[in-house]
C-alpha cells in the first residue's frame, strides 16, 4: 500500500443500521472519519507541522457518494488519502469497500488551514505543504 493510503477495517454492528436494515447514511460520515484519525496516526510529523505552527485542518466540504447498502455483519475498510493540495485547501478522498470488493461509498472531503489564533483561513505553505505534497495520490489508488 502506498505510504500516503491509510486502511481502517470496520465490521457493521446493529447500532449502525437504519430501520431498513442498512447502514444509515449518517454513520458513513463516521467511518470516514475514523479513516481521518487513522491517516493522522500514520503520519505523526504531519500533526506535529500543524500543532508547532498554530495550525488546524477544518472541514468546509463533503461530497459523498452512496453506491451500495452495507448491512449487518459486513466487513468493510476505509481508504482514506490526500488527492488534491491547492493554495488555500486540500482534498481528502475516501472509498469504503466491502470485503467483497465492492464500493459501498466514496466521498471527497475539503479542508482549509485555520490559524487557531487568528481563526481564520491561511494559505497551505511551506514545510507543511511539501509535507501534503508527498502525500497526495491519484483516486485510482483507492483500491481495495
Amino acid at each position: 500500500m502506498s505510504e500516503g493510503l491509510s486502511r481502517v477495517a470496520l465490521r457493521v454492528r446493529g447500532y449502525h443500521l437504519d430501520v431498513y436494515q442498512h447502514v444509515n447514511n449518517a454513520r458513513y460520515l463516521e467511518f470516514m472519519e475514523e479513516g481521518r484519525w487513522a491517516f493522522f496516526d500514520e503520519h505523526p510529523g504531519l500533526m506535529s507541522e500543524l500543532h508547532q505552527a498554530g495550525r488546524a485542518f477544518v472541514v468546509v466540504n463533503l461530497n459523498i457518494d452512496y453506491r451500495a447498502a452495507a448491512g449487518h455483519g459486513d466487513d468493510l475498510s476505509v481508504l482514506t488519502g490526500m488527492v488534491e493540495v491547492g493554495e488555500r485547501s486540500a482534498l481528502c478522498h475516501h472509498r469504503i469497500y466491502r470485503s467483497d470488493g465492492t464500493l459501498i461509498a466514496q466521498a471527497d472531503l475539503t479542508f482549509v488551514l485555520l490559524d487557531m489564533k487568528a481563526n481564520k483561513a491561511v494559505a497551505i505553505e511551506g514545510e507543511l505543504r511539501q509535507t501534503l505534497d508527498r502525500l497526495v495520490l491519484a483516486k485510482e489508488q483507492f483500491t481495495p
